[in-house]
């Protein structure tokens, strides 16, 4: 398991700065809707970037970008990630990693060590249905217990729901809000069926425009600053 891709500058993904763009592979979830299935289904069929080289071209980027996003694929389960972030953060930079939060012992300590200035956690759909995303157990308290680091507040946070139709349902979103009580904000985003991992979910058909409207209204009940995404 490794660094199985970079990319060049992204704006969407580290909101307000100019960023590049790390993956990791590998994944404790198996997402039918993933848009990188790659990197969950056979990470080490892809090469390795090598580690200097990221870093050799971070420096020749150093002069116009603010920080770098480090996505997966799950980037806590790998092994490297604490010192990983932590050379870029040696760099001057900025990070902002993406995580499902399953493991919240390794968001602990990144956050102890203030290694990230931003992170993105994926709510997939409630808690209670995580067994639907995997083919193995899920310990849906795991997440609970990130979601709660979070909300403490001592690192900037985006919570970021993928509104699936079937997985992502009223009661869903109830159920999630209810889990982020407190949050300063919440993002639902439009499900794109292209590339999803399960074939299945790449001939689904996205919600209207106005369901997920109705679902923000919704999820407002719990987080007053509910934004929407993709639509």
């Amino acid at each position: 398991m490794g660094i199985k891709g970079f990319q060049g500058t992204s704006l969407l993904d580290f909101p307000g700065r100019i960023a590049s763009l790390v993956f990791l592979g590998g994944c404790n979830l198996s997402c039918p809707f993933c848009h990188n299935p790659a990197l969950v289904e056979a990470p080490e069929d892809l090469p390795d970037y090598p580690l200097e080289l990221l870093f050799e071209e971070l420096e020749q980027r150093h002069a116009f970008i603010d920080g770098v996003v480090i996505s997966g694929g799950e980037p806590t389960l790998y092994p490297g990630l604490l010192s990983f972030m932590r050379r870029i953060k040696g760099m001057g930079l900025q990070v902002k990693l993406d995580t499902n939060g399953l493991l919240p012992e390794v968001l602990a300590e990144v956050m102890q060590q203030g290694l990230a200035d931003l992170v993105a956690l994926d709510l997939k759909t409630a808690p209670g249905r995580y067994r639907e995303l995997h083919n193995g157990p899920v310990d849906s308290a795991a997440l609970e217990r990130s979601v709660a680091l979070l909300l403490q507040g001592s690192v900037a946070s985006e919570f970021r729901t993928t509104c699936v139709p079937g997985l992502v349902q009223e009661e869903d979103i109830r159920q999630l809000g209810a889990l982020l009580r407190g949050a300063q904000s919440w993002v639902l985003q439009q499900f794109v069926p292209h590339h999803s991992l399960a074939d299945a979910y790449r001939s689904l058909d996205p919600y209207p425009a106005a369901r997920l409207e109705a679902f923000s209204e919704l999820a407002r009940e719990f987080v007053p600053n509910v934004v929407l995404r993709g639509i």
